[in-house]
């Protein structure tokens, strides 16, 4: 008898019920988590030795380090994944993190920038294995039709956890000054719960037992390549997709240095300014899931699209009203932590406004693609689809962190500030928001 005999899907309990879905849901939460407080503190040091060093700005390599794992090993991570059981490759994954907190801990220790970028790049490579098995076990263990709201929960709480790990990374870093490594104890136990809720996750047939290995399979292999080419809406979802992560990648550190170099904000207000998007982004998800229903909702990127835009141009805006407050009195009037929540100007009010509102439509934009990347491959390809899906993402990341090299070093040049970026990146969505519209489609029905 096989799995999927053992748990047929018209035998499943209803999605909020399901504790194998809450299993999922909790694992991959406190892996966002954590991957999120280790690369924000890192990207913090970074800006940090730029504004102390007068040292140029080591932020782009971090975010280059960070992907350049997916780039090489999303295509493998999608071979096996489909090759092998999804369950048990995510709580492989679980149990690595644990391992890799222990390293970060030993690599605070050193105070040196060159073991913190070693171990995460260790760190991006457990994410870049944990993807495909992650979002591909979704449409194994669910019913088609529960995929909208179930992906709406699954990049909620994702955000959230993105939220809570970029805002508390802001708070340790000014908690423990030169004590960093104490974080790494947190980061251990809530990897160790991580694995915990991994086992809750329901075994699922494997997509394709004994899948043979090629060179091919190491990026995009032939049968993805010519599923791709012959679904052109699929491959304009990847392009799109593609797009929406290439923004994203540059967003994160603009932000960090448009707070820190060019606002005058402390780190843990910078950080809570960045946290704003994912707390957008988690009501985004959400209204996206329920809008979509047994559906997916293209009309939501398209709107999506339009507020990206919209709030990109208004962030660049910002940029030409001038600090907040001057260095100086920032450092003497935020000495409390919690005072970092209330903002203290204007300016700061607008800005968290608008970034709130940028990862709102930037959730309702990334749902429906997410859904059609795991809907519309068959079964014995949503392994490889995803680990494409990285792929091509995560090129669109590599290229963000050169791109925001390149306009760093312009900005500098000819004294621009750095919210010019704000304005180019609204450039590169305009043309989405203007063509790209393709019709909903609906999914398929389960009878319970």
């Amino acid at each position: 008898m096989t799995e999927m005999e053992l748990t047929p899907k018209k035998e499943l309990p209803p999605l909020y019920h399901d504790s194998s879905f809450w299993g999922m849901t909790v694992t991959q939460f406190w892996g966002a988590f954590n991957d999120n407080l280790y690369k924000q503190l890192v990207l913090l040091v970074c800006a940090q030795q730029v504004l102390l060093e007068q040292t140029n700005d080591k932020q782009p390599i971090a975010l280059a380090v960070f992907a350049l794992p997916f780039v090489f090993f999303s295509g493998l991570a999608g071979w096996f994944s489909d090759r092998n059981s999804k369950r048990t490759i995510i709580i492989g994954c679980k149990v690595a993190e644990i391992v890799i907190a222990l390293l970060a801990m030993a690599a605070f220790f050193t105070g040196h920038l060159l073991p913190l970028l070693v171990v995460l790049g260790l760190l991006s490579t457990q994410s870049a294995i944990f993807g495909p098995a992650k979002y591909g076990i979704l449409p194994e263990m669910l019913r088609d039709d529960d995929l909208p709201q179930a992906n709406g929960v699954i990049q909620m709480t994702t955000f959230v956890a993105i939220i809570f790990g970029m805002a508390s990374a802001g708070f340790v870093k000014q908690a423990f000054p030169g004590e960093l490594w104490k974080t790494s104890y947190f980061c251990i136990a809530i990897a160790v719960i991580g694995t915990i809720a991994s086992l809750w996750v329901r075994k699922t047939p494997v997509a394709q037992p004994g899948l043979s290995f090629r060179w091919s399979t190491m990026g995009i292999d032939s049968e993805t390549r010519s599923l791709l080419l012959k679904d052109r809406q699929l491959l304009n979802v990847l392009l799109v997709s593609s797009v929406f992560w290439f923004v994203g990648g540059i967003i994160q550190p603009l932000v960090n240095i448009f707070g820190i170099g060019q606002l005058h904000l402390s780190e843990s207000r910078t950080s809570l300014m960045a946290a704003c998007m994912g707390v957008g982004i988690s009501f985004g998800c959400i209204l996206a899931g329920r809008i979509s229903r047994k559906r997916v909702n293209f009309t939501l990127v398209t709107v999506g699209a339009w507020g990206i835009v919209i709030t990109l141009f208004a962030m660049f805006g910002f940029g030409w009203w001038g600090p907040a407050e001057s260095l100086e009195s920032l450092k003497e009037t935020d000495t409390s932590l919690w005072k970092s929540f209330i903002p203290e100007s204007a300016l700061e009010w607008a800005a968290r406004s608008v970034l709130t509102l940028m990862g709102f439509f930037a959730g309702l934009f990334v749902v429906p693609l997410q859904v059609e990347l795991q809907t519309r491959p068959p079964k014995s390809q949503k392994g490889r689809m995803i680990g494409a899906m990285n792929l091509i993402n995560w090129i669109g990341i590599v290229i963000s962190a050169l791109f925001f090299q390149i306009f760093t070093v312009i900005c500098n040049l000819f004294h621009w500030p750095m919210s010019q970026v704000f304005l180019a990146l609204a450039l590169v969505i305009l043309p989405i928001a203007l063509f790209y519209h393709p019709k909903d489609e609906a999914l398929a029905h389960e009878s319970p």
